[in-house]
């Protein structure tokens, strides 16, 4: 099973930049789209030129904010959103799709803004997210794909001494945050195939950033250690244009 993760910074505006034509051409089974930035009904509008697909989707509650969606080849068994705490929930941030041997949860974790003014918040979403993987992953095994926005280690962004503790996504707080998922039970795919390999998946849209490959690794499919033996290649699609992020794969084995 071939999954796709993309951070597309808006679905409307991404369709308009040949979404449609991209998502073909990757052939996913799965792809999980964040930020969509739409309503439930404005991203089915967008996605309507993807056929053969059932599409989920959950978004915030404040418009034009948010929200992630969920394209599927199969049927799957359950489709569920937020993580069961109102306090969390309302901004569409997590699409869970249950299939017959694993769970995919797509999520879209939150920034810790300008000035790390919702830092934290982030820190209480980062517990909350925890234990909900782990007691999804007693139920099932669980694959975390999305925007986690959080470099986690130095190597996953281009000036990590310039950053620390001053910039979000590459706080102590939200590196600690990191952590916490992966004793939750789980491990970062790709880094686990590729530990000293330097690839970003997001640049900044100012300063020429993404020329001069000045980027960051926020994007990640986390798996649950139970089904470790199942993952098979691991990518960054760093060629693919369309948004300040790009789409990361994981090909999932029987």
């Amino acid at each position: 099973m071939k999954l796709i993760s993309w951070n597309v910074n808006g679905i409307r505006a991404s369709v308009r930049k040949d979404f449609v034509k991209k998502y073909e051409e990757m052939d996913a089974d799965v792809f999980c789209i964040q930020e969509t930035k739409a309503q439930d009904d404005q991203v089915k509008e967008a996605l309507e030129g993807v056929d053969n697909a059932h599409i989920y989707t959950t978004s915030a509650e404040k418009k034009g904010y948010s929200g992630v969606c969920t394209i599927c080849k199969e049927e799957p068994v359950s489709v569920s959103e937020g993580i069961g705490e109102d306090k969390h929930d309302g901004e569409g941030r997590v699409l869970k799709t249950e299939f017959e041997t694993f769970q995919l949860v797509n999520v879209y974790v939150p920034n810790s803004g300008a000035g790390l003014k919702r830092l934290d918040y982030r820190a209480e979403w980062d517990k909350a997210f925890a234990e909900y993987l782990r007691e999804q992953d007693k139920i099932k095994p669980v694959i975390v794909a999305g925007d986690f926005n959080v470099a986690h280690e130095a190597i996953d962004l281009a000036r990590p001494k310039q950053n620390y503790n001053k910039t979000s996504g590459y706080t102590q707080t939200e590196i600690d945050g990191m952590d916490g998922l992966l004793e939750a039970g789980f491990f970062d795919s790709w880094r686990e195939q590729h530990p000293d390999k330097v690839k970003y998946t997001f640049w900044s849209m100012r300063f020429g950033a993404r020329e001069k490959n000045i980027g960051w690794r926020i994007d990640y499919f986390l798996v649950s250690n139970t089904i470790k033996d199942r993952v098979g290649s691991t990518s960054i699609h760093n060629d693919v244009m369309g948004s300040d992020h790009c789409p990361i794969g994981l090909q999932l084995e029987n």
